[in-house]
């Protein structure tokens, strides 16, 4: 699904050295998977998900996804790609505030069925738990739901691979976990791919696997003790 090998990516300073944003990563991740890159602000973790999503380009090294290089794609087919093959969970600040938790979930869908996309995401969005909230505007939700809405947006086209660009920064323990269970199980329903950047340990504990980014390179993640896994401690008295 996807493949980016040797990324590069340095932002110049002044007559200082080099900032190494993104230092000669590889990362695979296969349909249906869920990974997690931690680190702390300022790793390179934004800067990662944005040569991926092709927001930028990188100084060297390729990606591909879904068997496409990203680097050849003229602005038309980067448009296709974002839409139909990308979901990008954003902040909330991605939002419209006036508009309705179901306009803004169908935004995508806008594009290629105007006339019953809010029809479309409904479902959806009563999957995530906005049966009663989805007519409310944007600006009358919780954090927490408007995670969720910036959820549904991102998979109301069905997208093969889901970039979360640290989803739960501005939730509480309990909402983190309730917005990434619902995005891990509903990927997984759908088969699509997950890449998650998050500097919290507990998020890394619903990945299928977690890279550390340190100064711009890849590392084995090392999990705190302190911070088990969800569901680590089920069973144990």
């Amino acid at each position: 699904m996807l493949k980016a090998h040797e990324l590069v990516k340095h932002y110049g300073v002044g007559d200082g050295e080099p900032i190494r944003a993104v230092d000669g990563v590889s990362l695979a991740i296969e349909p249906g998977e869920f990974v997690a890159l931690y680190g702390p602000s300022g790793s390179g973790k934004s800067t990662l998900i944005e040569l991926i999503a092709g927001f930028q380009s990188p100084d060297s090294g390729t990606i591909r996804i879904d068997g496409r290089d990203m680097a050849r794609l003229n602005e038309t087919e980067h448009a296709w790609m974002l839409l139909r093959v990308l979901g990008i969970v954003g902040g909330t600040n991605d939002l419209l505030g006036g508009a309705s938790a179901v306009e803004n979930a169908a935004l995508k869908l806008l594009r290629s069925d105007a006339r019953r996309a809010t029809t479309l995401v409904r479902p959806l969005l009563e999957e995530l738990g906005l049966t009663q909230r989805m007519n409310y505007p944007v600006r009358r939700l919780s954090m927490g739901e408007r995670q969720r809405v910036l959820i549904a947006q991102a998979l109301a086209l069905d997208p093969k691979l889901v970039l979360a660009d640290e989803p739960t920064a501005h939730l509480d323990t309990q909402r983190s976990r309730e917005v990434l269970g619902l995005l891990r199980n509903l990927c997984r329903k759908r088969g699509a791919a997950i890449l998650l950047t998050t500097h919290d340990p507990q998020a890394v504990g619903f990945a299928d696997r977690a890279h550390e980014l340190r100064d711009g390179r890849l590392h084995c993640y090392e999990p705190d003790e302190l911070f088990p896994a969800p569901g680590a401690l089920i069973g144990r008295t």
